[in-house]
């Protein structure tokens, strides 16, 4: 479905791209982090990301867990600035979240008690990714454009394929659309 947790394809992108590629090989997160199932995700894998933007690395969590993955990241990125660890409830779930600056990015990572890919952050790179891909150059630049005027990247996907309510949960209900029922979508949307 997309190229994630394979971040080979970064390594060949954007300059912004290459420069995250560089900084997750000088800090070594995944390796670090292979038993939480790390996956990258945010805005720039997608190539929408605007100054200021972080990487995000989504994992695996469970409560037993959370001891030994706060020791790692301690131990590992412990030294950096900003280097902060918190536990906090996400949509109702336990999660942690640990965010330090390095490599020139400021960094998240989070944490919750279920695989990566079932949780918000992963399936909405999965949706966004798909949007991408069908719509092209024209649909990156106009979610870029509503992104550097301020709008996060879900309420900027949302308002482009005129979603109503709730815009993290709006783009969860595309998950299971075919391809000619986006296009649709995305063909009555005017950029």
């Amino acid at each position: 479905m997309h190229p994630w947790p394979d971040i080979d394809s970064l390594r060949a992108g954007t300059a912004r791209q290459q420069q995250a590629y560089a900084a997750l090989q000088q800090l070594q997160l995944l390796p670090l982090l292979r038993d939480f199932g790390p996956v990258l995700a945010g805005t720039i894998p997608l190539a929408v990301d605007v100054a200021g933007s972080d990487l995000d690395v989504i994992c695996e969590v469970g409560p037993a867990q959370q001891a030994r993955f706060r020791a790692l990241l301690l131990a590992h990125c412990g030294q950096y600035p900003g280097f902060r660890w918190q536990q906090l409830a996400v949509r109702g779930q336990a999660s942690v979240l640990c965010s330090f600056r390095a490599a020139g990015f400021d960094w998240e990572i989070f944490g919750q008690a279920q695989p990566a890919a079932r949780q918000y952050a992963v399936r909405h790179l999965a949706v966004e990714h798909r949007v991408l891909q069908l719509g092209g150059e024209a649909w990156r630049r106009a979610v870029q454009q509503l992104k550097q005027q301020g709008l996060k990247t879900e309420p900027a996907f949302a308002q482009l394929l005129q979603l109503g309510g709730d815009a993290y949960e709006a783009l969860l209900e595309l998950e299971t659309w075919p391809d000619e029922q986006l296009r649709a979508r995305m063909a009555a949307a005017r950029l």
